[in-house]
């Protein structure tokens, strides 16, 4: 009973701490394909996040590999269905998702909603999760 008890306080304690973003991977084969170069796009445009973005990597301008950013803020939810848990919670009115894609085709996402303009950090923590994942070759400002 004991470990039983100790296992379950270890396992929040390491899970406990999520930050909510949502990792979805749509090709498994990118988790072992080194991705040489990228290219990246921004929508809408915003000169705090392509500042944030490129001091992490230099991004080539023709490349299979892309970076699609895209966010929204200020996000007003009406719905009554929703009403208790805007009222009882901090309740998301902004997200950032951060893509890669080969091609057209969609391989790997990474989500996260916020209660907050998307900022550097949050590029930041973007960047860093997307190279936990997969084998992007880093230069010089990448590590």
């Amino acid at each position: 009973m004991q470990k039983l008890f100790c296992s379950c306080m270890v396992a929040l304690m390491l899970g406990g701490c999520d930050d909510g973003s949502i990792v979805t991977i749509y090709d498994q084969s990118i988790k072992t394909t080194p991705i040489e170069c990228l290219r990246v796009s921004i929508m809408p445009p915003n000169k705090q996040i392509e500042k944030s973005i490129k001091s992490l990597y230099s991004f080539k301008d023709v490349c299979n590999y892309s970076l699609n950013i895209s966010y929204k803020s200020s996000i007003v939810c009406n719905s009554p269905y929703n009403a208790a848990q805007k009222n009882l919670s901090a309740f998301p009115n902004s997200y950032l998702n951060m893509e890669i894609r080969k091609g057209m085709s969609l391989e790997y996402s990474y989500y996260i909603d916020l209660q907050h303009k998307p900022n550097s950090q949050d590029i930041q923590k973007g960047w860093q999760q997307i190279t936990k994942d997969l084998d992007v070759k880093l230069d010089i400002k990448g590590e």
